[in-house]
């Protein structure tokens, strides 16, 4: 009889366990999700302040067409995946580098064309996407973070074990592609 209590106990001590981590485990997704949501909001204020800045440098930069069209083209890529769906981050992340750099490059024109760099409309739209850039690189620190906790969770003794039989899933880091931390070289 004592054997079936002290079973019983393990038992119950086993699945309260169990409970614990499953519960500490969607925790850190929704975290981690929320923290990619956060991602997808300041790359969708960006997409759309884009065709603005464009608008404003193309009446200055006129022989600078194909970096606008550049950004143009990027820009329509990003917009047709889901930012806010978290399977799509390798996409996203590529895009997403190749559009800063693209931006860097019209941002850079200000020093070339003095009208532009008087222009309210363009230092307006500068600031604002000095800004979106800022809350982005926050919002990819948070994700990340969130995505360390959550993978460290996932690969650590005894959740490693009761997670593989929940199907307990790491999440992949939202990283800057080698480079883009460069200033872009503007050539006229």
């Amino acid at each position: 009889m004592n054997i079936v209590f002290i079973l019983i106990g393990i038992l119950v001590v086993l699945v309260v366990m169990g409970m614990g981590i499953y519960n500490k485990y969607i925790r850190l997704k929704n975290l981690n999700e929320e923290g990619w949501s956060g991602i997808g909001v300041y790359l969708q204020k960006r997409l759309d302040l884009i065709p603005n800045l464009v608008n404003t440098v193309k009446g200055y930069a006129t022989h600078e067409k194909e970096t606008l069209e550049n950004v143009v083209k990027l820009r329509s890529q990003m917009m047709s995946i889901d930012t806010k769906d978290i399977d799509n981050i390798e996409k996203i992340q590529k895009l997403e580098n190749e559009l800063t750099k693209t931006l860097r490059s019209i941002m850079m024109l200000q020093e070339n064309y003095p009208d532009l760099k008087a222009n309210e409309n363009f230092l307006r739209l500068q600031s604002q996407l000095t800004q979106i850039e800022t809350e982005i690189q926050s919002s990819r620190k948070y994700y990340n973070g969130t995505t360390r906790d959550r993978n460290t969770f996932v690969e650590t003794f005894p959740n490693n074990i009761i997670g593989g039989f929940l199907g307990f899933k790491k999440a992949e880091f939202f990283n800057a592609v080698e480079g883009a931390e460069k200033v872009p070289e503007v050539k006229f």
